[in-house]
């Protein structure tokens, strides 16, 4: 049996609610199948290595650059029946800590997708991981950094460590939020 959740470097929330913990054999020993370990796109930093953000929130920015965008997405963050419901992967927050782990990759001399990648293969709790890809050419490169056997270096864990300390949840954080909101979030989320 398996565990199913959202799980990337922005979102570890399942090593804060116990979800890990009941993957461990003193446990249930069931392994965590985790989806979304590229956070809809977002940490390929195809959204954020550009001279146009994601067109959903582009609108607000420059409405005329969205609708080229929109014409060759990128992504779901280019898609508007999507773009909405992702933008926890786009907050303040998020975007910061993304931007981190990215030049963290850097250094490490791999792109931000591998590292994304190779970490959440090697969490010990993590059975497997589910991609999902546009096409057959982000497949096989996906594909490709799950071959490499050697554990990402000691360097390169602590300092996505360190990130994830400064904001432990960073698509569960917003600049944005406002009072006549009437305590809910922009994707609906209640805010107590």
């Amino acid at each position: 049996s398996s565990m199913q959740n959202d799980f990337s470097l922005i979102n570890r929330r399942v090593e804060q609610d116990g979800v890990a913990e009941a993957s461990s054999p003193i446990h249930e020993n069931t392994g965590l199948l985790a989806y979304n370990c590229l956070a809809g796109g977002v940490l390929t930093n195809k959204y954020y290595d550009s001279d146009s953000p994601p067109a959903w929130d582009d609108f607000q920015l420059n409405p005329d650059r969205a609708k080229k965008t929109l014409e060759k997405p990128r992504g779901r963050h280019d898609d508007l029946s999507w773009g909405g419901t992702l933008y926890r992967y786009r907050t303040a927050a998020a975007k910061d800590a993304t931007m981190q782990y990215a030049a963290i990759a850097k250094k490490a001399g791999m792109p931000l997708t591998e590292m994304a990648l190779r970490w959440a293969r090697e969490r010990e709790y993590v059975t497997s991981v589910l991609l999902g890809t546009s096409n057959v050419q982000q497949l096989e490169q996906d594909l490709a950094y799950f071959r490499k056997k050697e554990a990402l270096p000691d360097s390169v864990m602590q300092a996505i460590d360190a990130v994830h300390m400064r904001n432990r949840l960073p698509i569960f954080s917003s600049n944005r939020y406002q009072a006549e909101w009437a305590n809910e979030g922009e994707i609906g989320e209640v805010v107590p």
